[in-house]
């Protein structure tokens, strides 16, 4: 089990958006009390896995898809790495900080498991 007491808890929290969906449920599998922790931990695997989907779902449309998918690839990149640096902060800082949709669903989410 992670030790997640103090400024360690902190750094876990970013710690979970380091890698995305794999940190994620890293963290899920292995931390069990800590609710700081755990929640951004589901909200990095909900987040990078809506990523994942979003691009495997437009790589299997044809021509539709596949225009999106080359426009997007030229925002997506910045926007998703800074979206990742700020999360990583706002979790270093200490912040629960919610994503519009993503957030509570990760809550919805850590209910469910009985955190």
């Amino acid at each position: 089990m992670v030790d997640t007491t103090g400024n360690n808890e902190k750094m876990m929290g970013a710690v979970a958006y380091l890698v995305g969906p794999l940190t994620g449920i890293l963290l899920l599998v292995t931390e069990k009390k800590n609710a700081f922790v755990r929640f951004h931990a589901m909200q990095s695997t909900l987040v990078s896995g809506g990523f994942i989907l979003l691009y495997v779902v437009l790589a299997i449309i044809p021509i539709i898809g596949w225009l999106i998918l080359t426009i997007l690839s030229f925002i997506m990149p910045l926007l998703s790495f800074i979206l990742w640096i700020v999360l990583m902060w706002k979790a270093y800082s200490g912040e629960k900080y919610k994503l519009p949709y993503f957030g509570d669903l990760a809550e919805k989410q850590l209910e469910k498991l009985g955190k």
